[in-house]
């Protein structure tokens, strides 16, 4: 006999009680954030301000915490450097044993503690008055060493925890990491800071390809761009279509700038008016409307372009309308921008 880790329908409808649980923890969860809110003052704004002040010094943001506040702190160092703070995580414990060096007189410090009395966070922290390096508090205690040692306090404390003894760090962790994100997005604000920059921080991500990649780096150029003259006739059109394998031809002038394209679709289309016999010439089959878009674009626009016309590819042009490359879904799919 096979066992499962599945509950039965027996099992589920037999009790509710871990139901009623989960509520009761998001419940707790989300008073925590709602309450911390309101809780908080004109302190943040010096907070957002301080922070913003590194970029003039070429300074970086410290996050230290220990336990599940130093998870919570490692989150908040990678928010805040990818939303344009230079950032990173310090271990209190390893400070003591030569990591103090990581942090430099022109950093801030942002230390997480809920009972303001980490033994190992506080250890450090004259080190770091000491050094002359600003120190922003998050605890739950304003009464606590680590409040009273810091230059500005921020008021993270909760009613309770979500945990049935009201001990495990559960609303509290919580609350900490949401007030984290809020200075984030505060500092992200008041900096200006823009999607493109949002991109240069993330370049392997989807956002990043949006913003970042450009048509000139995913279209086809030189050699793999078809092209055949406004003089070239049917046949010559067919044999240069096949041999780039694109369904389509660039039909050029005599100064070489775009005159025209030709495609499959044109070919069926052309097919079902009249007939057809290789020395009919291309220039007079062609369509002579055609939309190019400039190599410096984003590779995105010519996605949205293609969508937007239903066709499967876009010739590249310089200034004067010179053909210099082709771009095709498969190759928007190829680099993920679609």
């Amino acid at each position: 006999m096979t066992t499962t880790l599945l509950a039965t329908a027996h099992e589920v409808s037999g009790s509710d009680s871990a139901l009623l649980t989960v509520r009761r923890v998001l419940r707790i969860e989300a008073a925590a954030i709602e309450r911390l809110s309101g809780q908080l003052g004109t302190e943040v704004t010096q907070a957002v301000q301080t922070i913003r002040g590194l970029s003039v010094r070429g300074g970086r943001l410290v996050v230290m915490g220990m336990g599940k506040s130093g998870h919570i702190a490692r989150k908040l160092a990678a928010t805040f450097a990818s939303t344009g703070t230079p950032a990173l995580f310090v271990h209190p414990a390893e400070a003591k044993h030569g990591d103090l060096g990581m942090i430099q007189p022109q950093d801030l410090v942002l230390a997480i503690s809920h009972s303001g009395e980490t033994e190992e966070l506080c250890d450090v922290l004259p080190h770091i008055k000491r050094m002359g390096i600003a120190l922003i508090a998050m605890t739950g205690r304003p009464d606590s060493r680590l409040a009273r040692l810091s230059d500005i306090h921020l008021d993270a404390s909760v009613v309770e925890e979500a945990c049935p003894l009201n001990l495990a760090p559960t609303a509290s962790t919580t609350a900490a990491l949401a007030l984290g994100d809020a200075l984030a997005v505060a500092v992200l604000e008041a900096s200006g800071f823009s999607a493109d920059d949002f991109a240069r921080s993330h370049p392997g991500g989807s956002l990043g390809r949006r913003l970042l990649v450009r048509v000139s780096d995913v279209m086809r150029q030189g050699d793999q761009v078809p092209k055949v003259s406004d003089s070239a006739l049917l046949s010559q059109t067919l044999i240069e279509m096949t041999s780039k394998r694109l369904g389509m031809t660039c039909v050029i002038d005599g100064q070489g700038r775009l005159a025209g394209i030709f495609t499959d679709g044109d070919l069926r289309r052309v097919l079902e008016k009249q007939k057809l016999h290789a020395q009919t010439a291309v220039k007079d089959i062609m369509t002579r409307q055609v939309r190019t878009i400039a190599s410096e674009a984003l590779a995105s626009e010519a996605a949205y372009l293609m969508d937007e016309r239903r066709i499967n590819h876009l010739v590249v042009v310089d200034a004067e309308n010179a053909p210099v490359g082709v771009i095709g879904l498969h190759d928007l799919l190829e680099s993920k921008i679609i």
